[in-house]
């Protein structure tokens, strides 16, 4: 083999590897879509706000389907304030605490199972609980508009709670105090809209991600019972969803 071919040979696998070379440069190469460069909230900016539910059910002899002679009254509530700042543009970290009340005061409900028919009276149901959270918030706005945008929420929340729940009434009277904690997280999305330059209304869905439960009773200051739960919930409930103001210094 003379020196000609050695270099035609040379020359051929030096073109044949820089090809493969440019191939895979270009298979790895990250497109620039351009998501983090737009600025929808700069950096250096305050934001402050919250979100308000309640919901108050009142029933006298209801019936439905298998469900008859319903009577009772209840209510659900819940505040969530939160405060967090910019510390690049479209990203955020603050703390948001939140408290929740349950109600519930059930005189009758039976149910007709055919065969079999069923009757409670007397249930009573109450249980508040404080929650603390830090979370980090991005947002990416939507095309090139400066007033809609979603947003994406993590959060690490520890809660707290206390309840009770009873049956009966007299001498046939049943009652268990319980104390309630939890450790959660999660993530929260949701859409942002801009009413003027410094407020925005908020729509975002319940919290999904990992939950860890555990719950101490005492019945009728005697008896004692547990109770824990992991659980993790990565769907969008669509009757989860909170509504919101928040507010941009």
């Amino acid at each position: 083999m003379n020196k000609r071919t050695i270099l035609i040979i040379l020359l051929a696998f030096v073109t044949t590897a820089g090809m493969y070379a440019q191939r895979g440069k270009r298979a790895i190469e990250r497109i620039d879509r351009e998501t983090q460069s737009r600025v929808f909230i700069p950096k250096g900016t305050w934001m402050a706000g919250g979100t308000v539910s309640y919901s108050e059910h009142e029933q006298d002899n209801l019936n439905f389907l298998v469900i008859k002679d319903v009577v009772g009254n209840g209510y659900d509530f819940a505040i969530s304030p939160y405060v967090g700042y910019f510390f690049r543009n479209n990203m955020s970290a603050g703390i948001r605490f939140a408290y929740n009340r349950d109600y519930l005061d059930l005189g009758n409900l039976d149910m007709d199972l055919g065969d079999l028919t069923l009757s409670f009276k007397d249930l009573y149901y109450l249980e508040h609980k404080y929650e603390v959270s830090g979370f980090m918030r991005s947002y990416i706005p939507i095309g090139k508009s400066k007033v809609f945008g979603l947003f994406n929420e993590i959060r690490l929340t520890y809660g707290y709670g206390e309840g009770k729940n009873s049956t009966g009434s007299g001498a046939e009277y049943d009652g268990t105090y319980q104390k309630i904690q939890n450790f959660q997280i999660g993530f929260a999305p949701g859409l942002t809209a801009f009413i003027t330059d410094w407020a925005a209304a908020e729509v975002s869905v319940g919290v999904m991600g990992f939950d860890f439960k555990w719950t101490d009773q005492t019945t009728n200051q005697v008896e004692q019972g547990r109770r824990r739960v992991s659980s993790g919930n990565f769907k969008i409930n669509l009757f989860s969803i909170n509504l919101g103001m928040t507010f941009y210094l």
